[in-house]
C-alpha cells in the first residue's frame, strides 16, 4: 500500500515538473519576441530621426547657398572635413565670398536634389544641381555630391574644395577675364552726339620729376591749382604701395589739346566719355563714373571699377548703353593651366539711343537762360516729342567723369541756385498759364460760355457771403468791367476765373481736372514727382477752389506737366504725353480730357490775347508767324519772403509745329516773354 501510494504521488509531481520549464520557455520566448520588436521599433525611430536630421540639414544647406549667407553655410560643415582641408572655417567663408563676388554670382538655385542612404556604409549621400547668374551670364548644370556626417548628435556636411565648383581642387583658382563692350551713345534726333566716347588725355604724376622737399610741395601745389585738384588727394595717390619714382600715377582726364607743360605731370592718350553740349544738356545726359562698392552691392553682376551711368539718361538707360561683357570664367591649376571653362560669352557693344532732342535748339535755349534759375521746354504738340529740355544753372558733367575735386563739388552743392536741380522736372505753382485748363473745363461743363460776362469792379474781390473771411482775390488790371472769357484771358483776370470755378463747384472741378493725368507717372526716363491738384486731392474750401482756378492754391506742376497738359488746346482736345526717345514704331500716347469745341474756343482766345495790344502776351505779335500764348506770374514764398515766378506758354497757331514753355524764378511773366521772344523764330526754322 505504501508503495502504491508513493507511486501515485510521483506521477503528479512529474506533470508539474514538466509544466514549469514550459512556462519559463514561454516567458523567455515572449521576452525575446518583445525585445526584438522593441529593438526594431527603436531602430525605426532612430532611422526616422536620422532621416529628419538629414533632410533638415540639406534644406538649411541649400537655403544658405541661395541667400549667399556664407557664415551660415560654413556653420553646417563637419569639423572632420574642415580639419582634413587646408582651410579654416573663416578661410572657407572668405574664399566663397571672394570667388562669388569676383564673378558676380547671384540667384543661386537648385534644379535637382537627391538624398540617399548607403545601407552598406550607413552613410547619407547628398547630390544637387545648381545654376547661378554671373557677370558673364548664367552658369547652369553644376553637379555636386557630398556625404553627411554625424558629430555629437548633430548631422553636418562633409566639405571639399569641389563644393565651390565641381572641377575645383585644392590649389586651383577661379578666374574671370573679360572685356567691356563699347558704351553706346546718346544722340539727338539728327544723329548729333549728346554723350559718347571720345579721345582724351590722362594726366598723371611723375614722382621723380616732382623733386624733393620744398620743390615737391611747390610742384604739387601748382598741379592742384592748374588742374582743379586737392593737394592732399594728390599726395595720397603718391603714397600707394605700387608707386615707384618712374611710375605714371593718373589723377585726372583732360580734353584733347588741353595738355599744358607742368613740372611733374605726364600725359597718356586714352578714351573717355564726352559731352559736347556740356552744361547745356547736363541734366538730361547726366554722367558716368566707376562702380562703387555700394553699386556692386545693389547689382552684383557689376565689378568694382566698371563704368556705369551715375545720373540722368546715362543712369536711366545704363543697361542698354553698357551692353554686354565678353570673356570667360574658368578654373586654373597651380601651374597656370586652364583646366575648365565655366562660362564664355562674346562682347556686345552697347546700344546707340536716339533722342527727340535737337542739339542746336537745346544749346540756344540754354544760353538764353543766361545762367539764371529757370527752364525752357519745347515740344511737338501732336507727337509729344521733346525738342528742348534746358535747365539753368547747370554743371559740367565732364568734371565728374574726370574726377571732380571736393572743392568743385562743394561749390556746386552749396550754390543757393541749386545747379543739380533739373527745373523742367521740378514742381511749381503754374500761375495763370493754368487758366487754359480752367477755361476748357468751364466750357465742357457749360458753366463758362464765350458770351457770359461777370461785372467786376476794382482790383480786389471776395464773395459777399463771407465764405472767404479776410481772403481777397486780386487782378492786375481793372481796365474792363464787363469781363467775358476772351477779356479774362487777354487781361489774365484772376477774379473772373475764381468766380467761374466757384460756380462749377469743387467736386465737379476736381472731377474734370482728373481727366488729366494728375498723380500719374509721365513715363519719362528721369525722376519727376506727379502733378497735384491739392495736398489732399480735394478742393473742399472756397478759397482753395478759387485760388486753384488761376494756378495758385496748393496746385503743383512741373514745366513738363504744363506743356503736356496744355497740348489739349493745340490738339483739339487731345492731350499728348511727352516722349524723349525717338522711336518710329511707338504710337503717340494721348488722352481726350476735353471737348473739341472747348479747345478750339480757348485756342482762338490765346491767339487773340497775342494780337490784342492790351494782352499780356502781345509782344509775340511781332513774330513773322501767328502764335497763341498765355502768360503766368505765380506768387510764392521763399525764405519767408514773397517772390514771383514767371511763365509763358506759346503754340504755333497755324501749323502746330511747336509748343513752348519758358520759366524764370524770381521774375515776372513779362521778363520771360522778353527773354525768349528773340529766339522763338528758330522753332519754325528748325522744322
Amino acid at each position: 500500500m505504501k508503495r502504491s501510494s508513493k507511486g501515485f504521488m510521483n506521477k503528479g509531481n512529474s506533470k508539474k515538473t514538466w509544466m514549469i520549464p514550459l512556462a519559463i520557455l514561454l516567458v523567455i520566448l515572449i521576452s525575446v519576441v518583445g525585445f526584438i520588436g522593441f529593438s526594431k521599433w527603436q531602430e525605426g525611430q532612430e532611422a526616422q530621426r536620422r532621416q529628419n536630421l538629414a533632410e533638415e540639414l540639406t534644406q538649411n544647406y541649400l537655403d544658405a547657398l541661395r541667400s549667399g549667407e556664407m557664415t551660415d553655410y560654413v556653420a553646417l560643415l563637419s569639423e572632420d572635413s574642415i580639419a582634413a582641408s587646408p582651410y579654416s572655417r573663416e578661410e572657407i567663408t572668405e574664399r566663397y565670398e571672394n570667388v562669388f563676388s569676383a564673378i558676380g554670382a547671384t540667384n543661386l538655385n537648385e534644379s535637382m536634389t537627391e538624398l540617399r542612404l548607403d545601407e552598406e556604409t550607413d552613410t547619407y549621400h547628398f547630390a544637387y544641381t545648381l545654376s547661378m547668374d554671373t557677370s558673364l551670364g548664367t552658369i547652369e548644370d553644376l553637379n555636386y555630391e557630398t556625404t553627411l556626417r554625424e558629430e555629437e548628435d548633430e548631422m553636418l556636411v562633409d566639405w571639399r574644395t569641389n563644393l565651390i565648383f565641381p572641377d575645383l581642387e585644392e590649389g586651383d583658382l577661379v578666374k574671370l577675364k573679360y572685356e567691356e563692350g563699347n558704351r553706346g551713345s546718346l544722340n539727338d534726333r539728327n544723329g548729333n552726339l549728346l554723350a559718347g566716347n571720345g579721345d582724351a588725355w590722362q594726366a598723371g604724376l611723375h614722382p621723380s620729376a616732382l623733386g624733393e622737399g620744398g620743390d615737391r610741395e611747390t610742384a604739387l601745389s601748382t598741379i592742384a591749382d592748374k588742374f582743379g585738384q586737392d593737394k592732399a588727394s594728390l599726395e595720397s595717390l603718391l603714397e600707394q604701395s605700387w608707386v615707384t619714382p618712374d611710375s605714371f600715377v593718373p589723377f585726372t582726364i583732360v580734353e584733347e589739346g588741353n595738355t599744358p607743360e607742368v613740372k611733374g605731370v605726364m600725359y597718356q592718350q586714352t578714351s573717355t566719355r564726352i559731352y559736347p553740349l556740356s552744361e547745356a544738356a547736363a541734366h538730361l545726359t547726366g554722367y558716368t563714373g566707376q562702380a562703387t562698392a555700394e553699386d556692386v552691392e545693389k547689382n552684383p553682376t557689376l565689378q568694382a571699377g566698371d563704368i556705369i551711368g551715375k545720373s540722368g539718361l546715362e543712369a536711366a538707360f545704363d543697361q542698354r548703353l553698357r551692353g554686354t561683357k565678353g570673356g570667360q570664367i574658368f578654373i586654373e591649376t597651380e601651374d597656370g593651366e586652364r583646366k575648365s571653362v565655366l562660362i564664355e560669352s562674346d562682347i556686345k557693344d552697347g546700344e546707340n539711343i536716339r533722342l527727340t532732342i535737337d542739339v542746336d535748339l537745346q544749346k540756344m535755349y540754354y544760353d538764353q537762360l543766361q545762367g539764371e534759375p529757370g527752364t525752357a521746354v519745347v515740344m511737338e504738340p501732336e507727337t509729344g516729342e521733346i525738342l528742348v529740355a534746358a535747365s539753368s544753372p547747370s554743371y559740367d558733367p565732364q568734371l565728374f567723369v574726370r574726377g571732380i575735386s571736393s572743392e568743385a563739388f562743394q561749390a556746386y552743392n552749396e550754390d543757393s541756385n541749386t545747379p543739380f536741380v533739373a527745373r523742367y522736372a521740378a514742381r511749381y505753382a503754374p500761375g495763370s498759364t493754368f487758366k487754359i485748363l480752367t477755361a476748357m473745363i468751364g466750357l465742357d461743363l457749360n458753366v463758362t460760355t464765350p458770351e457770359k460776362t461777370h461785372t467786376i469792379e476794382g482790383l480786389q474781390w471776395s464773395p459777399q457771403d463771407d465764405s472767404f473771411g479776410s481772403h481777397q482775390i486780386t487782378r492786375v488790371s481793372d481796365a474792363v468791367t464787363e469781363v467775358d472769357l476772351q477779356a479774362a484771358i487777354t487781361y489774365s483776370d484772376n477774379i473772373y476765373f475764381a468766380m467761374e470755378a466757384l460756380e462749377m463747384g469743387g467736386s465737379a472741378f476736381v472731377k474734370e481736372l482728373s481727366q488729366f493725368p494728375f498723380g500719374a507717372s509721365m513715363n519719362l526716363p528721369f525722376s519727376m514727382q506727379p502733378a497735384q491738384i491739392s495736398n489732399s486731392g480735394a478742393l473742399d474750401k472756397p478759397t482753395l477752389l478759387a485760388d486753384t482756378a488761376y494756378g495758385q492754391g496748393e496746385l503743383l506742376m512741373s514745366p513738363i506737366h504744363q506743356i503736356s497738359f496744355y497740348s489739349a488746346v493745340a490738339n483739339e482736345g487731345l492731350m499728348t504725353f511727352p516722349s524723349l526717345e525717338l522711336d518710329e514704331e511707338t504710337e503717340t500716347n494721348q488722352l481726350n480730357p476735353v471737348e473739341v469745341e472747348s479747345a478750339q474756343i480757348v485756342k482762338e482766345d490765346l491767339i487773340n490775347a497775342v494780337e490784342d495790344s492790351n494782352g499780356t502776351a502781345h509782344p509775340f505779335a511781332s513774330l513773322p508767324f501767328r502764335v497763341g500764348a498765355k502768360t503766368g506770374t505765380a506768387e510764392v514764398e521763399k525764405d519767408g519772403v514773397n517772390v514771383t515766378n514767371g511763365f509763358v506758354y506759346a503754340i504755333d497757331a497755324d501749323d502746330n509745329e511747336f509748343s513752348f514753355i519758358g520759366f524764370l524764378e524770381g521774375k515776372s511773366s513779362g521778363d520771360v516773354v522778353e527773354r525768349f521772344l528773340p529766339i522763338l523764330p528758330a522753332l519754325k526754322e528748325a522744322e
